[in-house]
């Protein structure tokens, strides 16, 4: 049980790190390093190929640029949820975004001892109802520049705009952007993002 809790706080304090680092807009996005040989660069995620007639987790699994988010929600055992009626709005990090995580998080949280932690990061980015970008952009205009999301796990996250960009900051502070908006669902619609949101996560 030691072990168990101490290697939480681990991951935890790990992803905590990692988001803390940040993102930046998509449009001012920096060049990053090249992957060491031995890897594959992630590809980058193509909306226009998404079905609109699809439920959420079908289309997750089915991406290329998603595989680490359909790979966690498998193991999380949240893909059922995305495949129900909903309706769900799902932020959902590309393969790219879970590699500014630190190096061996992102296959860490399939353990099954961070079972807890890797479902409340992932029910961190799914908010229940349908939140297009002109409904999200209206809410923060009303709001005076921000407006507040409560996302399946109860723990909030702030939308503001960095530009005409939608800015998502999580409790524990780090931002991610959302880089392809309006993906809509059978069940809800999609929002891809370049960061993983970091949520308060169980110890």
């Amino acid at each position: 049980m030691i072990r168990s809790q101490t290697h939480a706080r681990r991951i935890a304090a790990l992803l905590l790190a990692a988001g803390l680092a940040g993102c930046v807009p998509p449009a001012a996005a920096p060049v990053s390093a090249p992957p060491p040989p031995a890897a594959a660069a992630p590809v980058a995620v193509d909306p226009s190929h998404i079905e609109s007639d699809a439920m959420i987790a079908t289309s997750i699994a089915a991406t290329p640029g998603l595989n680490t988010l359909a790979a966690e929600l498998r193991t999380a055992e949240l893909d059922a949820l995305l495949a129900g009626n909903g309706p769900y709005t799902l932020f959902a990090p590309t393969d790219t975004a879970f590699t500014r995580l630190a190096p061996g998080i992102a296959g860490d949280l399939l353990a099954p001892e961070n079972r807890a932690a890797l479902v409340a990061l992932l029910r961190y980015h799914i908010v229940p109802g349908v939140m297009t970008t002109e409904q999200l952009t209206q809410r923060i205009q009303a709001g005076g520049g921000r407006t507040v999301l409560t996302t399946l796990g109860g723990q909030p996250i702030t939308a503001t705009l960095t530009g005409d960009v939608i800015t998502l900051t999580s409790v524990t502070g780090n931002r991610s952007y959302v880089e392809a908006a309006d993906v809509a669902q059978a069940n809800g619609v999609i929002h891809v993002v370049n960061g993983v949101l970091v949520p308060t996560l169980p110890q």
